[in-house]
């Protein structure tokens, strides 16, 4: 009886540990593996979801400013790229053009002998990309307006370029003709100098010609191309800084202030102009 109550327990013994070792695997089978198989895939789903969303935004917002862009050169918007790094670059040495204090008196107000003129374009053809003649402006020695006139160009604009020309659809209502500027300009420039910036443009959208012992090109000033441009053409904008002190073309270009810009600059350095366009006609001559 002894002998049988001691097999009894050690029976009862071993089948209590049999039935935690079996509780122990199915609770280990079925909370474990499964939470951490659910975790792992939680992660990795929001991974997947988040990069997508980041891309996407991205596309989106190109294609917002692409359909933008072309709705505004449909319709003549201005459309400018705001950099806050340009900004403040070299502000503390030099600053917007101011021209309030031009001479008044009767003679500085003439045309007289030197003329400066700058032109503004629209895009014409697919996607705008050729140019056609939309203003024209023509100042006198000392920075009076001669001629300031919007043209109506002759082919359909494509682009009207407003955030750099400043020429709009509305500029066209009492715009003239293209015949019309082609006739004032070639009047105002008969028998006077011609000072401009790569004037050479200027004249090809007029469809007109002018002797080159009349003209003054600030691009091609040798000097000007050493000190500024490394031998190479220099912009309007650069020179102005440079030599003026002053800004222009931060936004929509004005071609009178452009036109009495290239005439302030010539006038810095007029002597070498004229002491070099001397030693070259003079030498073509012989």
């Amino acid at each position: 009886m002894a002998l049988s109550s001691n097999w009894l327990k050690l029976q009862e013994e071993n089948n209590k540990s049999k039935s935690k070792k079996q509780f122990k695997n199915t609770t280990s089978k079925k909370v474990t593996k499964p939470q951490k198989k659910n975790h792992d895939s939680y992660k990795r789903d929001e991974r997947i979801a988040k990069k997508p969303n980041k891309i996407m935004s991205m596309v989106y917002s190109m294609n917002d400013a692409i359909a933008q862009h072309k709705e505004n050169k449909r319709d003549g918007k201005a459309f400018e790229f705001k950099s806050e790094s340009n900004k403040d670059e070299g502000s503390s040495e030099s600053a917007p053009a101011n021209f309030d204090g031009l001479p008044q008196d009767k003679k500085s107000k003439e045309i007289g002998k030197f003329v400066a003129m700058d032109c503004e374009f629209v895009g014409i053809g697919p996607d705008g990309k050729d140019s056609a003649l939309a203003r024209i402006s023509v100042t006198n020695f000392f920075g009076h307006v001669i001629i300031d006139e919007f043209v109506k160009p002759r082919e359909v604009v494509t682009d009207w370029r407003t955030w750099v020309s400043g020429v709009k659809p509305q500029h066209m209502k009492n715009a003239i003709s293209f015949k019309e500027a082609q006739k004032k300009c070639a009047e105002i420039l008969d028998g006077r100098i011609l000072v401009g910036h790569a004037i050479k443009h200027d004249l090809e959208a007029l469809l007109l010609s002018h002797p080159r012992s009349m003209i003054r090109d600030t691009a091609k000033h040798l000097p000007f191309r050493k000190a500024y441009a490394m031998g190479k053409s220099p912009s309007l904008k650069k020179l102005s800084k440079e030599i003026l002190k002053i800004d222009i073309q931060d936004g929509q270009h004005s071609s009178v202030e452009d036109a009495r810009i290239t005439m302030m600059i010539y006038k810095s350095d007029k002597k070498e102009f004229e002491r070099l366009h001397r030693t070259t006609f003079n030498n073509e001559s012989k």
